[in-house]
């Protein structure tokens, strides 16, 4: 489904203490809410939650510039130059105070270094877990840093750059104190982006991305900046590796793929090769490129499947344009939206946030990062647990959590839209807590109460309350209140479960009430112990109609075989 055949949905966001808050809705957005539901609704693969702890605090008396996410941490830089050191929970395990003014990047090793780069114009290495800490001095505010995967086991080998325009790469002298410094790259711009994985060094400045075999020392492509896009000091590169191979960027309004190649054979999906190789021993191919209606303030993998941090740009003359300039105006700003698409663009999912602030904000204000993770999808779209990636979408003053929806989630979605057989259908596959059948089959019951289908709800009884005797006893008696015991009682059980003695009772007085049902009420008295109920609130409701003058002579016979059985079994008769 293409973007402009989806409008935005507004997902329910959860407050890190767990509550669900409430947003106004924008007034139009309420308008054109009418009249839709011509197109079925698509089920949401993301769900949202506020980052609570000790985040709202921070960002009370700061605003978050650049964020990074471990498989241990979460690392918030501030304009104030403070490196916070949080759980996923957002609580504050330690705060470094590492620059005097806004944090730009931030990368990680991943045993305990962790650095980062401001516009202060210097870089900080700090410690994950000591107050052991290095700084460098550039005297230019420094853009972008990425700490060799290896850092610790590297000589401590770092790459930096910013508005000097050079690619610097440190490297620590193994006999004497200080470091190696060496220009990779110079003369092109400043360094806006940078990302390192395993051997290759990506980064972008005013002319485009490279990358760089770190191993060989050698370049292996340069991919162009694309045209027509504003100076990147108004919509930022964005730079992502989403395996040891494939090189995700998204800039402006475009979005390339690029997969690193060891051969002359064709790229992924077919595609050729594009991009010529300064080296022999590995290459480049554009295995995706596409555009997009709005503006990149992030990108991160899904499986392999994209999530795009889009900033939709203001409306001229009700269609959107990209403009090569940023409004002045101030409030006027939409909501920041995630869409899943795949690298083709098709776009499963759009969902637009509703970040605090949001109508104040420019593209560049957002930050999108993933936690790392080692699980892939499979053909359902979840992941097992502990492999589900998190992304953080962060703004000045909020983050949100967005991670992939559940089996449970799936199944509420379901229940939400009505669908009860098919929830149904989903636990009994097995999915979700078994506790779930309990919670499914009331709603399930509940909806055909409602729908007056009196007889399916009673037919469904017995796979849904099962062997719970409380639960049978409170839909004997809701039934009753409803006077629709009459299609229950088949189904009530006699044994596992065995009900209370007033169960079986209330069920079959409420038989006497109505000459149409005796003929069930005897065959019930039949094949019901009569061990299981007192006879005499029975007896008692019968013996008023047997004495009717307006009982037929057949309905007459009827209820004498009904006190009949009923002496008998109780051994009344001698």
């Amino acid at each position: 489904m293409s973007s402009a055949a989806r409008r935005a949905s507004h997902p329910a966001l959860v407050n890190g203490d767990g509550e669900y808050g409430r947003e106004e809705e924008d007034e139009e957005d309420e308008e054109g809410e009418e009249g839709e539901g011509d197109e079925p609704e698509e089920e949401p693969r993301l769900k949202y939650q506020r980052l609570g702890g000790s985040v709202p605090a921070i960002l009370s008396t700061d605003a978050a510039a650049a964020i990074a996410v471990t498989d241990r941490a979460v690392l918030l830089g501030t304009h104030d130059g403070t490196l916070h050191i949080l759980d996923f929970q957002g609580n504050q395990s330690k705060e470094i105070k590492a620059h005097t003014a806004t944090i730009n990047d931030i990368s990680f090793e991943d045993r305990e270094y962790i650095g980062s780069c401001s516009d202060d114009g210097t870089v900080v290495i700090s410690n994950l877990f000591t107050d052991e800490k290095l700084k460098f001095e550039y005297h230019r505010p420094m853009k972008a840093i990425a700490l060799d995967p290896q850092y610790s086991r590297s000589n401590n080998r770092f790459a930096t750059g910013g508005l000097a325009g050079q690619v610097l790469v440190l490297t620590k002298k193994s006999w004497v104190s200080g470091y190696n410094k060496k220009v990779l790259r110079e003369g092109e711009g400043p360094i806006h982006s940078m990302k390192w994985r395993t051997d290759l060094l990506a980064w972008a400045n005013d002319a485009g991305v490279k990358v760089h075999d770190m191993k060989t020392d050698r370049g292996i492509a340069f991919i162009e900046k694309p045209k027509g896009i504003p100076r990147p000091e108004v919509l930022l590169p964005h730079l992502v590796w989403q395996d040891d191979t494939v090189l995700v960027i998204g800039w402006g309004t475009s979005v390339k793929v690029a997969a690193i190649r060891t051969d002359s054979s064709q790229g992924l999906n077919g595609m050729q090769r594009s991009i010529s190789a300064a080296s022999s021993e590995k290459y480049v191919d554009i295995v995706g490129s596409f555009q997009t209606g709005y503006h990149i303030s992030g990108i991160a993998p899904f499986g392999d499947l994209l999530v795009m941090l889009a900033y939709i740009p203001e409306e001229d003359d009700g269609d959107k344009k990209i403009s090569t300039s940023v409004s002045s105006r101030q409030g006027t700003a939409q909501r920041p939206e995630i869409h899943l698409v795949s690298w083709k663009n098709d776009v499963l999912t759009t969902d637009a946030l509703p970040i605090h602030g949001y109508e104040h904000y420019k593209a560049k204000d957002y930050t999108l990062a993933h936690a790392p993770f080692s699980g892939s999808s499979n053909a359902g779209g979840q992941w097992a647990a502990g492999d589900e990636p998190l992304y953080y979408i962060v703004s000045p003053k909020d983050i949100v959590v967005a991670k992939p929806r559940d089996t449970e989630d799936h199944i509420a979605w379901l229940l939400q839209h009505g669908w009860h057989e098919k929830a149904l259908a989903a636990v009994e596959a097995g999915q979700g807590r078994t506790e779930l059948l309990d919670e499914v089959g009331t709603r399930y019951l509940d909806h055909l109460i409602i729908e007056r289908k009196y007889a399916e709800a009673a037919q469904l009884c017995p796979k849904l309350l099962r062997g719970s005797p409380s639960a049978w006893e409170r839909w004997v008696f809701h039934f009753a209140h409803l006077r629709q015991l009459p299609v229950l009682i088949p189904y009530i059980p006699i044994e596992n479960p065995q009900l209370s003695d007033t169960a079986y009772e209330v069920a079959l007085v409420a038989l006497t009430t109505n000459a149409s049902f005796h003929e069930l009420l005897l065959t019930t008295i039949k094949s019901w112990p009569p061990t299981l109920y007192s006879a005499s609130p029975v007896i008692s409701a019968i013996e008023p109609q047997l004495n009717s003058s307006s009982m037929t002579n057949s309905l007459k016979e009827v209820g004498r075989n009904i006190v009949y059985w009923m002496l008998k079994d109780c051994n009344l008769f001698i």
